[in-house]
């Protein structure tokens, strides 16, 4: 794309001379001879660069390159003058000048300085729709799941993203532990710095402390170059400390002193930075229970478990998975250039009876290879893996298949039955708490109470939400 110039001088030969220049280059140039006449040319278009002198008859270059940060700070600028002035140079530069140029210039210089300038707006640009990308993508509403327990997190993170809190995030691997702590970042007002993460279990504990907190130059061998570290790399944002759990004793007393005073001292440095970080902790592991054990240190996890939330598993949320079907057929079809397939009913049906021990991470695994290696425009059951066509592993000691044989279909449709009907009678005939018992999606569970004529053993008849 042809990057857009501004140039704003009230000498009427160096507009010329300048505009030739730069169209000869291959720029589209706009030029202005006067101070107000630069602000309405900023106004009206956009530009990728402006190059302005600073004694102008009507005004200071300086003035408007204070308005032109205030329209927008993408924008770099390049003040000219032929009156050479350090205070001046350092004034333009101390109000967000991208250079200083005196003249007469070189013009070759001034090519390489323009250059340079506007390798910088497309760097600040690129990372402005990234972040506006990253934003949108991450935002809690983007996330799939209208189950309640999904509901109930949607609302938390509402809530929790306008604080400073720090949230403790439980989960199974695979449920979206990040996906959440994004979620959190972008609501929240930090949503403008950075968000990063570490996996705490990745690395040795010398390591993931200077990953942490960054090392002096010479600290260590290897350490060549001072290092910043996430703590001050987050500096204003949110960091994401997944698998804490995993986290070395010595480490733990290393963070909590880091949590509770908000300053770190980097490895091999004397002096403590304070720094403005908002923590998020992740683990799939039972936190209290290892902080019970002596495994983690209680006061740590005092520290972060502020705010806990428990992100459910998958085969907890069985009526999301519809949902989330149709979002990685979607999604998957676009990365693999396909058109997105359709999915017959029976391997929708044998997705909802899954137990899914990889959770939503193995749905999205496992819709990618059947669209990969699917033939036909459907996604239908011999397209799916071998393992989640198994049953699911047996309740307590398989019968010994009788001499005569058995009829295999009817002795599991008793068994299903005897469940269906011992859950509805400990959920006082509620179809949603009797399917959650097992495991089953509603849509399954009422499909299969109606074809048997279920109905509680406790007296209780089998009903339905709102009835």
């Amino acid at each position: 794309m042809t990057a857009r110039i501004l140039v704003v001088d009230d000498e009427q030969s160096m507009l010329e001379f300048l505009r030739l220049l730069l169209e000869e280059i291959g720029y589209q140039v706009t030029t202005a001879s006067s101070v107000e006449e630069g602000r309405t040319q900023i106004r009206e278009s956009g530009f990728d660069l402006v190059l302005c002198d600073i004694i102008m008859p009507d005004g200071n270059g300086l003035d408007l390159l204070r308005e032109i940060k205030q329209q927008d700070s993408r924008i770099s600028v390049i003040m000219m003058t032929a009156y050479t002035s350090t205070k001046t140079a350092i004034e333009a530069m101390r109000r967000g000048a991208y250079d200083y140029v005196s003249k007469p210039f070189d013009v070759e210089e001034l090519k390489v300085v323009m250059q340079k300038a506007l390798e910088k707006t497309e760097l600040v640009d690129e990372n402005f729709y990234l972040r506006r990308e990253l934003e949108e993508k991450y935002r809690f509403s983007n996330i799939i799941g209208r189950s309640r327990p999904m509901q109930e997190i949607f609302k938390l993170i509402e809530r929790v993203a306008r604080t400073n809190s720090t949230v403790l995030l439980e989960g199974e691997s695979g449920t979206g532990k990040e996906l959440i702590a994004r979620a959190i970042h972008y609501e929240s007002p930090r949503s403008s710095n950075r968000f990063l993460s570490v996996n705490c279990g990745a690395l040795p504990e010398n390591l993931l402390e200077s990953e942490l907190f960054g090392h002096e130059r010479g600290s260590f061998t290897g350490a060549v170059r001072e290092k910043k570290g996430l703590f001050r790399e987050a500096h204003g944002g949110t960091l994401l400390l997944d698998e804490i759990s995993e986290m070395t004793p010595a480490m733990q007393v290393k963070l909590l002193r880091a949590l509770q005073e908000k300053k770190i001292r980097m490895v091999g440095g004397s002096n403590e930075e304070p720094v403005d970080v908002r923590i998020i902790a992740a683990t799939n592991q039972d936190l209290r229970h290892l902080t019970e054990q002596g495994e983690f240190r209680e006061d740590l996890y005092y520290r972060i478990n502020v705010i806990p939330i428990q992100l459910p598993p998958l085969r907890r949320r069985r009526e999301d998975i519809p949902l989330l079907v149709d979002f990685f057929i979607k999604k998957c079809s676009t990365g693999l250039g396909i058109e997105p397939r359709k999915i017959s009913v029976e391997a929708m049906r044998i997705l909802e009876g899954y137990h899914w021990p990889g959770n939503v991470r193995e749905l999205e695994n496992m819709i990618e290879r059947a669209l990969a290696l699917a033939e036909g425009n459907t996604l239908s059951a011999v397209d799916l893996p071998a393992q989640i066509l198994e049953p699911a592993p047996p309740i307590g000691d398989a019968p010994n298949l009788p001499a005569e044989g058995m009829n295999l279909e009817q002795y599991l449709d008793e068994i299903r039955k005897q469940l269906m009907a011992e859950a509805l009678d400990r959920a006082a005939g509620v179809q949603t708490q009797a399917a959650e018992v097992l495991g089953m999606s509603f849509r399954s569970f009422r499909y299969y109470a109606k074809k048997m004529g279920l109905t509680s053993t406790g007296g209780f008849p089998a009903v339905e939400p709102g009835d």
